[in-house]
């Protein structure tokens, strides 16, 4: 396994992150006890979750899968093994704490406490936010509208009612996710004219088929030291090539709900897809792992986030850590990217 440290600390993470949202959906707790099992093995030390998981978020699976990571700590006793990521989610439906903004010291507090609960662990080594309260682009929206209409909690504190737990000791860091540049710099910029907790880490989208990450925030995070962790790192697995030539494999992601996850339906998609499998058919190799591991090579790029329904894909997204990208490789990569950039921002 590889390693990088996390934001300016001395945590060592490994370059694989164990995603974990379908757990309680499309994984049951004994097939997430395997999968942990498994990770741990291979030195996956960094793993992620929610408290909104498992995916896609209905009111009675919220913090299913903190449950079972829980269960899996209060079962193996090996919290000490693994950096722990979670998040409190954004605006939200009613059943979430009444819905509305949650990162005020009332909402942000009560998350916090019940994932705790839920992981049965007194501390988080990473605490993120999932999302924006402001209105602004993620999640795929393009075609930036300025709207300051709304409320949204002041940025300096979101960062005080996080120092707060940090000085309790039930959150060691924090973090952000599916933000943007100005938001990434904005926190940055403002924890350090007041001395409040540094963000050092953004976990966002990143793959070979949206590489908008590179545009502004790559400079960001390696400047900064507040590295990206990649999510959908084979854009809901069509970079793992399954659902070529209109394959629709038996209880996947796009069979099961395939109307929640219309991120990567998009013209040119099924063409770049195309091209990249020529790429590793061409040098003999996975494609997952070449998709994989050009995103671990980048160094902006502290983690690659992988989630698996089946222990053989585990496996094959773990030992991309291995893989080497020549040059040509690499060359061939972004020459699909010149012709096709981004399909699927």
């Amino acid at each position: 396994m590889n390693y990088k440290k996390l934001g300016n600390t001395d945590i060592d993470v490994s370059t694989i992150c164990l995603g974990t949202m379908t757990w309680g959906e499309q994984n049951t707790q004994d097939e997430g006890f395997e999968q942990m099992d498994y990770a741990l093995a291979q030195g996956v030390n960094f793993w992620d979750t929610a408290e909104i998981y498992s995916v896609p978020p209905k009111q009675e699976t919220f913090g299913s899968t903190e449950t079972i990571i829980g269960n899996w700590f209060e079962k193996n006793k090996k919290r000490d093994k693994v950096i722990l990521a979670s998040k409190v989610c954004g605006p939200m439906r009613e059943y979430v704490r009444g819905g509305g903004n949650q990162f005020g010291q009332k909402n942000i507090t009560e998350a916090l406490e019940e994932s705790l609960k839920r992981l049965k662990t007194d501390y988080i080594d990473l605490y993120q936010l999932h999302w924006p309260e402001r209105k602004t682009n993620f999640f795929g929206q393009l075609g930036y509208e300025h709207n300051d209409d709304s409320e949204w909690t002041k940025f300096e504190d979101v960062l005080g009612n996080l120092k707060k737990f940090i000085d309790q000791g039930k959150i060691r860091h924090i973090g952000l996710s599916n933000e943007t540049a100005w938001g990434l710099s904005k926190f940055l910029e403002i924890s350090k004219n007041e001395s409040l907790p540094r963000m050092l880490s953004i976990q966002n989208p990143y793959n070979l088929l949206n590489r908008t990450y590179e545009i502004g925030l790559a400079e960001i995070s390696v400047r900064e030291q507040s590295g990206l962790l990649a999510y959908s790192p084979l854009a809901c697995g069509y970079l793992s090539g399954k659902y070529r030539n209109n394959q629709m494999p038996k209880n996947s992601r796009i069979e099961r709900n395939g109307d929640f996850w219309t991120r990567y339906q998009k013209p040119n998609m099924s063409i770049a897809v195309d091209a990249y499998f020529e790429i590793s058919t061409k040098h003999n190799l996975d494609m997952s792992q070449m998709s994989l591991k050009f995103i671990e090579i980048q160094p902006f790029v502290t983690s690659v986030i992988i989630g698996a329904t089946k222990m053989e894909q585990l496996k094959t997204n773990i030992e991309s850590v291995n893989v080497n990208l020549t040059n040509e490789i690499i060359n061939e990569i972004n020459e699909v990217q010149a012709i096709y950039p981004n399909p699927c921002p």
